[in-house]
């Protein structure tokens, strides 16, 4: 009469071992997990299950090593705290010697890759730090671009304005596509001067296919003479802009004023401006504003208030500053530009 000798009981060190075993051999020794199978005679299906409780019980860890430079968790608070798709934080050197060339060359590298599959690409030609985008963007191997447009006419002096022009097309030969420029003055000093820019074929063509943005590179800054620009040069002057703020401007797109809270503060100034209005720049499908520094970031506050912005780029110093601010009480709908009407 045969006996059979009682199956071992298998102990939790059996356990461990096992788990040490089959990890070792995947994480370490590279082995695919059917070969395990095959080495150890177990099925795929427990091996796969080994390696799962390997990692609920600690005996493996993933660790994700950040190279130095960049701020993803900087990055993931400003895109929860102000509901944005995309944060880019860009580690400049202090005291960087031109933010606006570093930014610009960073938002070349870091947006190439999305812009494939965009068929009418907005673009502020005006901006110096996307100005720099432009110059350093790197062609795509494959892109959909049909047109680069401006969004804005010309601002600040004759060489300022050669200098968007470039842009734009630096631009567009990066991405194969034909500039469709606006050349006309961006901030005219009556509202009949910009009847008779309107009436232009040229600039109709341009402002009618600022309907059709499918992402947006957008100006921001203070409602006050900044950057390169100077009054009287195609731009308001510094009372214009005084009456701006005292009926509550906190910041500008594309020259459309807002208040603080990132709604549209219509003034008189609005008739004064050829360029996209702010319900072209709602209704773009994706809206991207590259910008920083101290003089920048109540306005790029302003923006992300009020959802006009989805992506941005910025350096560290003002995402740490916009990470301080209230977002706004106006936000689950993704932010006030939902009252905006969309083309």
């Amino acid at each position: 009469m045969s006996t059979r000798t009682a199956p071992r009981e298998v102990t939790d060190a059996d356990r461990l071992r096992l788990m040490a075993v089959v990890a070792r051999l995947y994480h370490i020794h590279r082995v695919s997990q059917r070969q395990i199978s095959e080495r150890l005679g177990l099925s795929p299906a427990r091996v796969s299950r080994v390696l799962r409780q390997a990692e609920l019980d600690g005996i493996v860890s993933t660790v994700v090593a950040v190279p130095e430079g960049l701020q993803p968790e900087l990055e993931d608070t400003l895109e929860r705290s102000w509901g944005i798709k995309e944060a880019h934080v860009v580690d400049v050197p202090d005291p960087v010697p031109d933010l606006a060339a570093a930014l610009g060359r960073a938002a070349a590298r870091l947006l190439a890759d999305a812009m494939a599959s965009h068929a009418v690409v907005g673009f502020t030609s005006w901006s110096r730090t996307l100005q720099h985008m432009a110059f350093a963007f790197p062609a795509p191997p494959r892109t959909a671009t049909r047109q680069v447009v401006e969004m804005l006419g010309d601002l600040g002096s004759p060489q300022l304005q050669h200098s968007a022009a470039r842009a734009t097309q630096a631009m567009a030969s990066a991405l194969g596509a034909d500039p469709v420029f606006l050349r006309t003055p961006g901030v005219v000093a009556t509202p009949e001067l910009r009847a008779a820019a309107l009436a232009d074929p040229y600039v109709q063509r341009a402002l009618r296919l600022l309907d059709a943005v499918d992402i947006a590179f957008v100006g921001v800054g203070p409602p006050a003479v900044h950057s390169q620009l100077q009054a009287g040069d195609s731009y308001f002057s510094p009372e214009q802009l005084a009456e701006a703020r005292n009926a509550g401007a906190a910041g500008q797109l594309n020259q459309r004023f807002l208040d603080r809270a990132g709604r549209r503060l219509e003034t008189p100034l609005d008739e004064l401006v050829v360029g996209s209005t702010l319900d072209q720049v709602a209704a773009a499908g994706r809206r991207v504003v590259v910008a920083g520094g101290p003089d920048k970031q109540e306005a790029i506050a302003t923006a992300l208030r009020g959802g006009w912005v989805d992506t941005l780029v910025t350096d560290v110093a003002t995402a740490r500053f916009l990470v301080g601010q209230p977002p706004g009480e106006d936000r689950p709908d993704g932010g006030l530009v939902s009252q905006v009407t969309r083309a």
